[in-house]
């Protein structure tokens, strides 16, 4: 991907990949920071996304609804790799030690990460374990 996206892209995008078409007024809602932002920062916003062809648009009644142009893997991997190598010196366990401390995780949350790794090893061991 040429286009990094900033901070607040990312967010956007993040809510986008959860449900979409969404208007700048329903993305301002569901943005995970809490910031109160205006409505003409946030449309400022999609509109340079829009340049950058991070999403798309299309009318809906008196306004736009959003979409992502890009897929979430391109986009979260260099992020992940990023964060991995500067910040945790490439050890993935440290990774998963900091979500664990930093984050409140449920039991369900735990469960849903024990598949995703049992997915993982088999697909290194080829499927066998």
């Amino acid at each position: 991907m040429d286009v990094k996206p900033s901070e607040l892209e990312m967010q956007v995008l993040s809510v986008l990949w959860e449900s979409s078409p969404l208007t700048v007024r329903q993305i301002m809602e569901r943005l995970p920071d809490g910031k109160q932002r205006a409505y003409t920062t946030v449309l400022t916003v999609m509109q340079g996304m829009t340049r950058k062809k991070l999403v798309t648009h299309e009318k809906q009644g008196t306004s736009y609804a959003y979409r992502p142009a890009v897929e979430q893997g391109p986009v979260v991997q260099p992020v992940m790799q990023a964060l991995l190598r500067n910040v945790f010196g490439g050890d993935p366990r440290q990774v998963v030690q900091a979500l664990l401390d930093s984050t409140s995780v449920s039991a369900n949350d735990l469960d849903e990460i024990r598949k995703l790794i049992d997915s993982a090893a088999e697909n290194l061991d080829g499927g066998e374990k």
